[in-house]
């Protein structure tokens, strides 16, 4: 069921006039405790696919935000294995909502491919996006995803031409996660204009649906956004949100389900 989980989350939100609402947190940030109730609260609130980072200690797509968060994580002695474990905890009670992981490729080359890979589908994980593995070196891992029925998703970007989408797109399952600025996560505002038609390009190539991330901080951002795409990725904002209550002694799963209730309904498309 893992790739078919996130093709049922794009089909619904769909059949919903709307685009899917992609939620991203960094596993054991602020402590493992409270990320595993975000995550619960996100699926419960609105969140049709759930993107739960693994720390890395050199997170080089990432911005400020993401950045702080994996150190948070880290400190919070956080593992790849932990990290499944919070998958695995999150899937025994949820057997409908998309669980995709989003990382680098050291911590799962450490581990070994396919012990990964099969951590990953008893884990109940149905993709993987690893931002610093380019497709001509990931065929290893791609293979080992592919033998557990894992989605390998990946990047385009605004400087992603015709010549080079072909490859890009090669074995890609799930969706296509478009970043629609330049530079790294929470950085620049979106400019839905100025990436409109390249998101039409990269949909008609590669006959899946498109998320955009990078850059969505508000629900203007997710309405305007929603309107080009099949989904809306919306992380550092969310970080952010969670560590501020975490910081003042509120609910954090309240607020990020809160959140995630905001963000879902911004997400609808005009008809």
């Amino acid at each position: 069921m893992p790739v078919s989980r996130i093709s049922n989350a794009f089909e619904k939100a769909k059949n919903e006039n709307r685009a899917a609402l992609v939620l991203y947190t960094m596993a054991g940030d602020p402590t493992p405790e409270i990320s595993q109730q975000v995550i619960d609260a996100l699926a419960k609130n609105g969140a049709d696919v759930l993107e739960l980072g693994f720390a890395f200690s050199d997170p080089m797509a990432d911005g400020p935000s993401i950045q702080k968060a994996a150190i948070r994580a880290l400190d919070n002695k956080m593992t790849l294995a932990k990290t499944l474990e919070i998958a695995k905890n999150f899937r025994a009670k949820n057997s409908q909502t998309a669980l995709v992981m989003m990382g680098y490729l050291n911590p799962i080359e450490s581990m070994g491919y396919d012990k990964f890979a099969k951590a990953a589908n008893e884990a109940g994980v149905d993709g993987m996006i690893v931002v610093d593995a380019p497709p001509e070196e990931d065929l290893e891992l791609r293979t080992a995803l592919d033998a557990q029925d894992i989605a390998l998703i990946r990047l385009a970007t605004p400087t992603t031409d015709a010549k080079r989408l072909p490859k890009v797109i090669e074995g890609v399952k799930g969706f296509v996660y478009y970043v629609s600025v330049a530079g790294v996560t929470g950085g620049k505002a979106i400019d839905t204009d100025a990436i409109k038609d390249k998101v039409a390009k990269v949909r008609d190539a590669a006959g899946l649906p498109v998320a955009i991330g990078f850059g969505i901080r508000s629900e203007q951002a997710a309405f305007d956004t929603a309107q080009l795409a099949d989904g809306v990725v919306i992380g550092a904002a969310l970080v952010d949100t969670v560590f501020e209550a975490f910081q003042n002694k509120q609910d954090c799963a309240k607020i990020a389900g809160e959140y995630a209730a905001k963000m879902h309904k911004a997400a609808i498309k005009e008809n």
